[in-house]
Parts: structure tokens; sequence; C-alpha cells
């Protein structure tokens, strides 16, 4: 494949819905001696700069119609863009139907994702932003790279003009190659986002096709580790405002998402501490003060470098107590305005502002890679089947124990399996995480517990998956809990349920797991 490409252009169809810019590269095209043509509104702007454009109709010879849903979509316009001009054939075609050959297309697409984004939007004016002429021209264009130039991108209009000059009218393959590839991209996305949209209208959740329109947010400077590459892409920065601090990396986009999740399962006053996705201390109160502290005294430890999440204003007097800690990131839904100055005087601390609204309106799918593909599965957005839930003991819990065993559900939750947490109605105690046996979840717990100096005599302990033996239960009775609450389903159940009446433990069953790989 030759890197030149010695086709002048000598005629450019411009039809943009962003006008950004639009009058001074065509100003320059006409510089150029190139005859453009144009559409609607842009045809309006550019004669309204006083520049001699032509109207598209004259070389489809038909009007625009249907209020502007139709103006390039006519033979005329697509002969002239998938014309091969190095082909007799196809030269002596556009000759006979007295057409004409488009060498440059310049493009950009209604605005669509703009409209999607606007909260009163009508469906019907939604509809009317998707665009079918300019995707379908692009397309035409992209193929026929090798005759045609085709620019979707405003931010080309500058490279466009100096290639032009620099080498007599003419475009390099190279370019046209990197200008092809930008149009399928670009309206792939744009695709994706009209077939999102349609997807809520859509009962089928596991469609044989799947498509996800996202564009880059921002670049991360590594992944998980620093010989990892990294981006985030989507409207993460949308539903997150950072205020002050260095850059997000991976690992903290993945707590802060972890963190927000965990502390949307509570309305009171809470806080949550969370490290490497986990929580090591959850309280909640009249106040975020004392949630706090409540939260902090679960473990005075693992907070350091950890993440810090709230769902009211963080007052000044909250903002002092933390920051006797290192903290790698704190969210919350506003910020005192003396709050916020002490709190920034540590220039590396992250401090976000999150919009709750938008964070549960995004929190629809979850996605994790695999080799050759994608796992994709609905969020796990309930807590328990009402339906199935039942104390299956012979002692039934009383209120208080009630109130800390779902407490401690919404907690274990959104730690790591298998997970094993103690609390009181109002905080977590203790947080086994992450292990191979539910039992070693429970003596790692346990062991925390004592290391903090806690007493969990009179706790309550939730796991987030069942019981598969006795065993992990007669460990929490052990070390003082009274209840238990879990899914159930363990083809032992009966002999744990028997185990728990044996040692007068009150027990519940939710009917619903909470894996959390």
């Amino acid at each position: 494949m030759n890197s030149t490409n010695n086709y002048q252009i000598k005629t450019a169809l411009i039809s943009v819905s962003k006008k950004d810019g639009i009058i001074e590269f065509a100003q320059e095209l006409l510089k150029l001696g190139i005859v453009i043509y144009s559409t609607g509104g842009t045809e309006k702007s550019l004669k309204e700069a006083g520049l001699p454009v032509k109207s598209v109709t004259e070389l489809t010879n038909f009007p625009e119609c249907f209020g502007g849903r139709v103006k390039t979509l006519h033979p005329a316009i697509h002969s002239g863009l998938l014309a091969q001009l190095d082909n007799p054939e196809h030269i002596k075609q556009l000759q006979d139907f007295n057409y004409q050959s488009i060498d440059l297309l310049v493009v950009n697409l209604y605005p669509f994702e703009n409209k999607l984004s606007q909260e009163e939007i009508s469906h019907e004016e939604l509809i009317e932003n998707i665009d079918i002429g300019g995707p379908t021209m692009l397309r035409s264009a992209a193929k026929n790279y090798l005759w045609t130039v085709p620019v979707i991108n405003p931010v080309r209009y500058n490279q466009i003009i100096e290639t032009l000059k620099a080498n007599n009218t003419t475009i390099p393959l190279n370019l046209r190659l990197e200008l092809a590839g930008e149009v399928f991209q670009e309206t792939s996305y744009y695709d994706s986002l009209v077939s999102d949209y349609f997807k809520s209208y859509n009962k089928i959740h596991t469609p044989e096709k799947f498509t996800l329109a996202l564009k880059l947010d921002q670049n991360l400077r590594y992944g998980e580790n620093p010989h990892q590459e990294a981006a985030l892409y989507g409207n993460f920065t949308n539903i997150f405002k950072q205020l002050h601090g260095k850059e997000l990396s991976y690992n903290n986009i993945v707590d802060i998402n972890g963190a927000v999740d965990l502390i949307n399962e509570f309305t009171e006053p809470t806080v949550a501490i969370i490290k490497h996705t986990n929580p090591c201390g959850v309280g909640t109160a009249n106040n975020l003060l004392d949630a706090w502290q409540k939260a902090f005294e679960t473990d005075k430890e693992s907070p350091y470098g950890g993440i810090i999440a709230m769902n009211d204003t963080l007052t000044l007097e909250l903002a002092r107590e933390i920051d006797a800690i290192f903290t790698e990131v704190l969210i919350a839904p506003a910020f005192e305005k003396a709050a916020l100055e002490l709190l920034m005087k540590k220039k590396n601390r992250r401090l976000l502002t999150v919009n709750f609204k938008k964070f549960a309106e995004n929190r629809n799918i979850e996605i994790k890679s695999v080799a050759g593909g994608v796992l994709v599965q609905s969020t796990d957005k309930e807590l328990y089947d009402e339906s199935m839930m039942k104390v299956v003991t012979k002692r039934q819990p009383t209120d208080d124990e009630i109130k800390s065993l779902l407490f401690g559900w919404k907690v274990a939750k959104h730690v790591k399996s298998n997970s094993i947490v103690y609390t009181k109605f109002d905080r977590t105690l203790a947080v086994g995480a992450g292990q191979m046996s539910r039992v070693d979840s429970s003596r790692i717990a346990v062991e925390k517990a004592k290391l903090m100096g806690l007493k969990l005599s009179g706790s309550t302990v939730a796991s987030d998956a069942f019981f598969p033996f006795a065993d992990a239960l007669l460990k929490a009775t052990e070390a003082g809990a009274t209840a238990a609450i879990q899914p159930g389903g363990s083809i032992h159940d009966e002999e744990v349920i028997a185990a728990a009446d044996a040692n007068n433990i009150a027990m519940i069953f939710t009917g619903m797991r909470h894996f959390k790989h």
C-alpha cells in the first residue's frame, strides 16, 4: 500500500451539527479552489458569513424534505462518495448520471449524546436527534477513503488545511486511513449510545449481541500495578467531582466505587472506612462524628491509607478527627467550607463529592473481563428475599438483635467472600474477609477484635453465604455472638439450626446470598 495519494481535493460536502471553527475551515478550503456544497443550517451559517457555498440540492436536484429528515439520502450523494476514481466503469457511470465525485466529506453528528444527558428531555425529541444521513455518508466516505476523505472530528480542521497546502491539495494515504478509522470508531460509539437507550425498552436481559457505549473519561497513570496500562471510560467524573488532591489511581477508583456502593445501603448518617474494597469499619449515629468514631473503633490500623465515605456533609469537627490520620480519599455529598480548607492542607489527599442519585442510576450492570470476552451481570441491588426471610431457630431474636443482624447483613454484602461480620445495631465490631474457609474468616475477625480491645459478647454475626457446616457458627458463638443471619440453603441446614438451638442462638435465613468475588 503506497503512502501517497495523488487525487486532488476538488469538491467538499460540509454538513455539521457543531459549527465551531467551520467558517474558518470553509474559508481556507475556498482559498484552495475547492468547491463547497452544504446542507440546511450549515449552508445558512456559511452563506451568512459571506461564503460562496452551493446547496446540496444542486447535486441531488431534489429538495430537502420531511422536516429535514431527508437531505443527503440520495444516489447522487452516495455515488459521489463511493465512486472509485481509478475504475473507468465508475467514472462512466458518474458521467451517465450527471453525478460528480465528492472528494472531501466534513460531517459531525446530531447531538444525541448531549440530549441524552438532559433530565427533562422527551422520548420524541431524543428520536429526532438520532442522526441517519450523517453516519450513512461518513461510512460511505470512510469505506471509500482512497478517493473520499472523511472528517468527523473538528479538531482535525487545521491539520487538514495544512496538509492540503503542503501537498498540492492532496491528502496522503496514511492520513486517509487514520481518518477512516476515526469515523468507524465514532459512528460505532454513536450507534451504541442509541442502542443503549433503546435497551431500556427491551425486556431481554441477555441479548444475543452486547454493545456498550463508553468514551474516555480520563487516562490513568497505571493500573493495579505500575507495569499495567489503564484508563477510565464512561461518565464517572459526572458522578464524582474531585475537589482536591493528586489524580485518582485505578485502585482508588475501584475502592471509591465500593465505598459508595456500601454507603448507599444506609439512610441514617453513616461512615464507612474501606481498604482494598473491603469495609474495615462502618458506623451509624445521629451525626457523622459519632458514626466516624464507631467505624474507626472497629479497626484503628487498617484505615491508614484507606478510603472514607459518608452520606452527609463533612463538617469541620469531623474533618479535625480525620485529619489526624493519613487517608487516600475522602468522599461526601458535600464539605463545609472550613472543613475543606483544613483538609486541603495535605496536598496529596483526594477530596471528592458524590451525587448519590446519579450513582444509583448508573449502577445497573457489572462487567468483568475473561479470556476472549466479558462476563456481564446485573448489579446486586437487593438485600434479602422478603418472601423467604424467616427465623429458623426456636428462639426469636430480640428487637435489638434484629437491628444488629440487619446492620451486619448490609455490611457483609459488601465484604469479599467468604465474609463474616460481627456487629452491634449501629457499628461493626469485627470483619473477616476473603478467606478460603468461612471458619478462617471468623477466626481472623475474632483475633482482630481482640487486638482492638473490642468485646464480641452480645454481638450478632452475619455470613454472606450459608454456613456449610456448624463449625463456623460455633466459632461465632464461642466469640460471644447471640444471633446469626445467613442465606440458608445448605444441605446441612438442619445440622446448623440444631447447633444454634443447642447454644440458644437466634438465627435468620434471608433466602438470598451475596457472594462478592
